[in-house]
């Protein structure tokens, strides 16, 4: 009896060290929808008013829109900077600017920072914000927060306790259900030579919202994308698929790869962690996609707070872009196409475990408070030396009630090259539709782009 009693016990540490409680009481969750927004943000303006208060987000589309488009008008096209950022006053400012944004600036005359007035864009369908006030008491974190269990579609932690929760209000973001685009990819090169890195159609499909009433948890998948690669001629015809679950421990990334030399799908597990992608020609890792994706499971995840930063928001001029080509100059983006505007955004900072590979030794991420997207980052090598810094691109897709952050770039400060991916305005802008049918999400459909 006395044994069964110990092994009783044990059982239940380890359940209890796998599995933490809700995160907040319901007491705390009441605060959404009143001094917090449905997601856990701030309601009211910030002290000087440069933040305004949050009232909704853009729900009414601008003159010119025509239902249907998937090429949106810039609703904020006619404002002038209130602010210009550079390499003369960014000392001033670098308190609400990140490492990488700072260190552009400090190095490159031409590089300047055009911060518009602020609008708090973001709006969310009612029953991704229903389900987030579920989620608030109801979503559990599992094995130290690696994991997450018993969450509903919507945020999971929107009064996050941990980094690792911030970031899984991340990566479980609402950024609609079935994103189908083609796009383009754009290497600048330490000379300041852009080239096309990658042409193609790709199919993203965030699983989690497919059912509202659905919790997810386990080896659920909760994401996944496939891309076909159309150009340049040396990758044409190539393909992949990847596919997140809840509990990456339990489930791992699946991912598959066609290669038409080949001619047969295969594993590729090595689509993770910091492979580096071919895509951004050493730039970035598979990890660096959208800021970031996948398992948490590398890095010590701290909750540094919340913070006024000045970051990219409602880029639309840059998203919306037809010549994919004209955003590229040497050494950085062009400076006219990127809107910044100051907003309050969650700090995470992820320390490399010991004992564990990657290489990146520190990660500081950017999450705006309303939306819950990685707006920025800045990568740190073993030294301590700042690496690599990546931006995402928020537009709201007013007509769909949707945040939008497809377009994304990294910057190797080290190597001196940048990567620009996601951009749709080449190619009708970002277009919703249903998901792709199962057969179409077997790993066998990839062998159908095996033609150049």
């Amino acid at each position: 009896m006395k044994f069964v009693h110990t092994l009783l016990a044990a059982s239940l540490a380890l359940a209890v060290a796998g599995q933490a409680q809700a995160a907040v009481s319901a007491d705390e969750a009441a605060k959404l929808g009143s001094s917090l927004t449905g997601v856990g943000a701030e309601m009211a303006a910030n002290a000087d008013g440069s933040i305004p208060a949050y009232t909704g987000g853009l729900t009414t589309a601008p003159a010119g829109f025509k239902a249907g488009d998937s090429m949106r008008p810039d609703p904020y096209a006619g404002e002038k900077p209130l602010l210009v950022i550079d390499g003369k006053n960014v000392a001033q400012y670098k308190n609400q600017l990140t490492a990488t944004t700072v260190e552009l600036a400090t190095r490159f005359p031409s590089f300047r920072v055009d911060v518009y007035p602020t609008h708090r864009s973001v709006a969310l369908p009612q029953a991704v914000l229903d389900n987030t006030l579920k989620n608030a008491t109801n979503a559990q974190p599992l094995e130290g927060g690696l994991a997450v269990d018993n969450v509903l579609p919507g945020i999971p932690f929107p009064i996050p306790q941990s980094g690792a929760e911030a970031m899984w209000n991340f990566l479980l973001r609402y950024q609609g259900v079935n994103i189908a685009s083609k796009y383009e990819s754009w290497n600048v090169d330490s000379a300041g030579v852009p080239a096309l890195a990658v042409a193609g159609q790709s199919f993203i499909n965030y699983a989690i919202y497919e059912d509202m009433s659905k919790p997810i948890s386990g080896k659920d998948t909760y994401y996944q994308i496939k891309l076909y690669y159309t150009g340049p001629a040396r990758r044409a015809g190539e393909a992949i698929m990847l596919r997140d679950a809840a509990n990456p421990l339990e489930q791992p990334r699946r991912a598959w790869q066609y290669l038409p030399g080949q001619r047969r799908v295969k594993l590729a597990p090595n689509l993770a962690y910091d492979t580096p992608n071919p895509g951004t020609a050493g730039a970035g890792t598979y990890d660096d996609v959208f800021v970031f994706n996948g398992a948490l499971d590398r890095f010590d995840w701290k909750l540094v707070g919340k913070q006024e930063m000045i970051v990219p928001y409602n880029t639309y001029a840059l998203t919306y872009q037809p010549d994919a080509k004209a955003l590229t100059t040497p050494n950085h983006l062009a400076p006219e196409f990127v809107r910044w505007e100051k907003h309050r955004v969650w700090v995470v900072e992820g320390t490399l475990k010991e004992g564990a590979r990657h290489i990146y030794a520190k990660r500081r991420f950017y999450l705006d408070e309303d939306s819950w997207m990685a707006l920025a980052s800045d990568q740190y090598d073993a030294r301590g030396q700042l690496y690599r810094g990546s931006f995402a691109f928020l537009s709201q897709s007013y007509d769909k009630q949707t945040p939008d952050a497809s377009p994304f770039m990294i910057y190797d400060l080290v190597g001196g090259s940048y990567n620009i991916n996601g951009m749709v305005g080449p190619h009708g802008g970002i277009k919703y539709g249903e998901s792709l049918s199962k057969a179409q999400w077997s790993p066998e459909s990839l062998a159908g782009a095996g033609i150049r």
